[in-house]
């Protein structure tokens, strides 16, 4: 793609609406990227936003709306009162009509991912979306989904997640041919559930040649950088994402605590700031902002609600490669390989979970 990308941005998702959804799309323009927006929201709340920033404004369209789903809104009640009108349903259906080539929100997760899914639909073959995270690693970053669409997962479904996320890694990754690992309790293969197990004969017995596959995954591997895409349902998913963020706010607080005791730790700290700065630029999840929900016939960009204008201007700069590289085609062609290969069988006699070897 060598046209400008145009990015859909739902202005009033999010805990802090336009005041920082706009001020987050201007530090991405300032930081050089070839976009224009489509603008959903209230145009007066909007208005001073742009006008503080006039690339934004000259790079924009606006269209007003001044109805927005709540952050508290379930999907239910999200669909029922903002379906068709709400600036989180306009800035997907922009994407649905080709007027955009991506949309963006920090709205409600629930409400997104619902109107997503009911305007944009599934691609042919996959049964669920799924929401793909960038995960910082001591190798650089790496690609974990689901972390949180949906609940449980069969063995095609998770070969599918493996096929999108490599595509993916492809894309905003720039890595040829990705690693791929399976999240489970052990690296053994005997260990883990029906599903999982099942799963990991058939991504080494299909011919993918777009990924390698390395085998399981534990759960201290991600941070390791063990493999490029790791793959889960969205349950783990979701626990191991929140369980990493909540332990990098307890390092840094550890740290701070640390370095303010006496005057001894004050001096350390700054003889070590230089180093205490690149430390905390790794752990700051703004730096990583943007879920990215694949296996919709179009791309949408969770952006977290409690995000300032930089993480903002992450999440839009993950809009803006996506498209750039044409991640809908690359899952599409890769999703058509898959399934025109011989498939090997992945029924297992069936047993309960309790009775999986740990």
């Amino acid at each position: 793609m060598t046209k400008t990308v145009r990015i859909a941005i739902d202005a009033m998702g999010g805990d802090f609406g336009p005041q920082v959804m706009l001020p987050g799309a201007a530090r991405a323009l300032e930081r050089g990227l070839d976009a224009s927006f489509l603008l959903f929201g209230d145009e007066a709340r909007m208005r001073p936003f742009l006008d503080a920033a006039p690339a934004l404004a000259r790079a924009s369209h606006v269209a007003h709306t001044d109805v927005a789903v709540r952050m508290d809104d379930k999907p239910a009640q999200a669909l029922r009162s903002g379906r068709r009108t709400s600036s989180m349903w306009l800035a997907i259906e922009s994407v649905k009509k080709g007027e955009a080539d991506i949309a963006v929100s920090a709205g409600n997760t629930g409400a997104l991912m619902a109107m997503a899914k009911t305007c944009l639909h599934t691609m042919p073959g996959v049964e669920r979306p799924a929401i793909a995270a960038m995960w910082p690693t001591l190798r650089g970053k790496s690609i974990v989904l689901d972390v949180g669409a949906s609940i449980g997962a069969d063995a095609h479904h998770l070969v599918n997640l493996a096929i999108m996320g490599a595509a993916m890694a492809r894309a905003v990754l720039d890595v040829e041919r990705p690693t791929v690992g399976l999240l489970n309790i052990g690296s053994e293969e005997i260990k883990g559930v029906d599903e999982v197990r099942a799963a990991s004969r058939l991504l080494r017995e299909a011919p993918l040649p777009d990924l390698a596959y390395v085998g399981f995954v534990e759960g201290g591997d991600i941070g390791r950088g063990a493999a490029d895409v790791v793959v889960t349902e969205g349950f783990s998913g979701n626990i191991a994402l929140k369980t990493a963020e909540g332990t990098a706010s307890q390092m840094g607080q550890y740290l701070r605590e640390a370095l303010s005791g006496d005057v001894f730790s004050k001096i350390a700290y700054l003889l070590a700031r230089k180093g205490l700065a690149a430390l905390k630029a790794k752990m700051d999840p703004r730096n990583v902002n943007g879920g990215v929900f694949l296996g919709l016939d179009g791309v949408v960009i969770k952006s977290h609600g409690h995000s300032d204008a930089v993480g903002t201007s992450n999440a839009v700069e993950i809009a803006w490669r996506i498209a750039r590289h044409q991640l809908l085609g690359r899952i599409r062609s890769a999703l058509d390989v898959a399934r025109a290969a011989p498939q090997p069988a992945a029924d297992e006699p069936a047993r309960s979970h309790m009775d999986s070897k740990v």
